[in-house]
C-alpha cells in the first residue's frame, strides 16, 4: 500500500513537469497564379503584433496558472502522506481517498494547461 501511494505521488509529479512543447502550424500552399507572400499594409502589420502580443501574454498567464497550481499540488501531496502515516493496514481514512482525488483532477488540469490552447 505505502509503495503504490509513493509511486502514485511520483506520477502525479511528473506530470508536473513540462512535457509537451507548442507544435507549429502547418499553413496550406497556395492555389496556383496567386501571390506567395503578398505586400503586407500597415493595419496587416498592426493586427499581427497585436496577436503576438495577445499570444505572449496568454502564455505568461498560463505559466503562472501552472505554477499556481503545481504549488497546491505539493501542498495536497504533503497533505495526502499527513493523512496516510496517520492511517494504519486496517483502517484507510475517507480523508485520503478525497485527497488523492483531489489530487488526481488537479494534476489532469495541470496536465491539460501544459499542452496549450491546441
Amino acid at each position: 500500500m505505502r509503495c503504490q501511494l509513493h509511486l502514485f505521488i511520483a506520477c502525479i509529479f511528473l506530470t508536473t513537469i513540462p512535457l509537451y512543447s507548442q507544435v507549429s502550424q502547418g499553413g496550406q500552399l497556395p492555389a496556383p497564379g496567386h501571390e506567395v507572400n503578398p505586400p503586407m499594409t500597415d493595419e496587416d502589420e498592426s493586427r499581427a503584433r497585436m496577436a503576438r502580443e495577445m499570444e505572449k501574454r496568454a502564455a505568461k498567464e498560463r505559466v503562472a496558472a501552472l505554477k499556481n497550481d503545481t504549488d497546491k499540488l505539493l501542498k495536497l501531496s504533503v497533505e495526502l502522506k499527513s493523512y496516510v502515516d496517520k492511517s494504519n493496514e486496517n483502517v484507510l481514512s475517507l480523508d485520503v481517498i478525497k485527497k488523492a482525488e483531489e489530487i488526481e483532477k488537479l494534476a489532469k488540469s495541470v496536465k491539460d494547461k501544459m499542452k496549450g490552447p491546441n
